[in-house]
């Protein structure tokens, strides 16, 4: 019988086994391959769901515009079911998130605003922002919040849990997720363990997130936050979709080990799927050692590969974020002399008079701006120059008013020919983060032709 629409289609997604990828750990691995959704993604299980819970109790009316802030993949849901039930959509995006999610967008007749990355949540620059503004501006508009929306979880509650359940015929031992939303592990893992409690709810976070630490501690911490390149995962605000009691642990992975693990799922497995499915297979085998032959683990792959064509896939892009062909000095050995030592930061609200003199008196060209100890821009000696020649008594003036963009993060591992092309005159300096001291560190262009000469 054919289906009535390609709604009718989402759901019932494959659970397959995993073999070369995890020849080293003795459970048996199952991939469950949400690729085969009509969006491509697992995003479109919830997506429908608002829509529909939304339709019956009044919140979005015929003809009507869905305004949401997504990464892309929720995006693409809700835009497949405007294009079949009639609404328009607008979208709000962050300017991390590959060329791919958005042309995809737009293909579906969707408009995309695309918002800056570093800010924070409540900054009315944010997509999260920008998303409210528009929601109020747009007539007859509706907002799903996938974040804070409880039909965000119950989709996969009422859908991702059962299919997981009978497919292992209720022998699954472990799920291991990616947290974004937080939808999917809470859903999934609420039914799951209300068949099972002791079946083990593992989430995926990255390095930038706050997500692991206020788990184990309670504490939101800002210091946490920073820029990461690791897709779909990972938040610098707790949603209320994250129900952290059904969550057993949180481990942490590097940009780099989801990006390169992204690529060795399409190689060792034929699978092609995203950075999402790298950053928790490479989770996976961090936590190998907690498993045994007796186990049963489901992965979820969240969305597909062709999303990050022009970044996990492809060779140059890999090069320039130091992840590909390490060769010679790294950043590792640059911030060598530098171990030990506390980063130093300006904070946004200290004055640009004080910010001159404190880094004319120690010889500093640029550093970072921090605010509530997150770092959310920087400024450079010859900028201060500038603007002090101008107008001096601009003194008084916060940092914060006049602070350039924050400098990009790169891992350890990245080799100083990939480190060089980063350092031009717009961007004079890299912010390295070394993951298993927790240290941060600056190289500039004067630090690497040091480490030459």
């Amino acid at each position: 019988m054919w289906k009535k629409n390609i709604l009718e289609t989402i759901g019932n997604t494959p659970l397959v086994q995993m073999h070369k990828l995890v020849e080293s750990i003795p459970a048996t691995v199952l991939a469950k391959i949400e690729t085969f959704n009509p969006g491509n993604s697992i995003k479109d299980r919830m997506a429908i769901k608002m829509i529909e819970d939304a339709e019956k109790d009044g919140r979005l009316k015929p003809g009507g515009t869905i305004i949401e802030g997504t990464s892309g993949n929720t995006g693409m849901g809700l835009a497949i079911a405007a294009v079949v039930k009639g609404y328009k959509c607008i979208f709000t995006t962050t300017d991390k998130q590959s060329k791919e999610k958005v042309d995809a967008l737009k293909a579906m007749g969707a408009e995309v605003v695309v918002c800056p990355t570093d800010v924070d949540p409540e900054d009315p620059r944010s997509y999260y922002s920008v998303s409210s503004r528009l929601e109020k501006e747009v007539p007859n508009s509706w907002k799903p919040n996938q974040y804070d929306n409880p039909s965000n979880m119950q989709a996969h509650y009422e859908s991702t849990g059962p299919e997981i359940w009978e497919q292992t015929e209720g022998k699954i031992t472990h799920l291991i997720v990616g947290v974004g939303t937080g939808g999917t592990i809470t859903g999934t893992g609420k039914y799951l363990k209300e068949k099972n409690p002791n079946i083990k709810i593992w989430g995926i976070d990255t390095y930038g997130s706050v997500f692991k630490k206020y788990k184990e501690t309670g504490v939101f911490d800002k210091n946490e936050i920073y820029p990461y390149v690791t897709e779909g995962i990972g938040e610098d605000f707790l949603p209320a979709n994250v129900d952290f009691s059904i969550i057993d642990h949180f481990e942490k992975v590097t940009d780099k080990d989801a990006a390169l693990m992204t690529r060795e799922i399409s190689r060792k497995e034929g699978i092609f799927v995203g950075n999402s499915a790298g950053a928790a297979m490479a989770g996976l085998m961090q936590m190998a050692d907690k498993l045994t032959k007796d186990d049963v683990v489901v992965v979820i792959f969240h969305d597909h590969g062709t999303r990050y064509l022009a970044k996990m896939f492809n060779d140059e892009w890999m090069k320039m974020k130091g992840y590909l062909d390490i060769k010679g000095l790294t950043a590792k050995e640059l911030v060598g002399e530098f171990a030990g030592l506390d980063l130093i930061t300006l904070d946004a609200n200290e004055t640009i008079g004080k910010a001159a003199h404190l880094m004319s008196q120690y010889d500093y060209s640029q550093l970072p701006v921090t605010k509530n100890g997150r770092i959310v821009g920087s400024i450079n000696d010859s900028y201060l120059y500038n603007m002090l020649i101008k107008d001096p008594n601009i003194k008084e003036k916060s940092l914060e008013s006049v602070m350039q963009p924050a400098f990009p993060f790169i891992d350890i591992s990245t080799s100083v020919e990939s480190l060089s092309g980063m350092l031009t005159n717009e961007n004079p300096a890299v912010l390295v983060k070394d993951f298993k001291t927790d240290m941060t560190f600056i190289i500039t262009r004067h630090d690497v032709l040091k480490a030459l000469c």
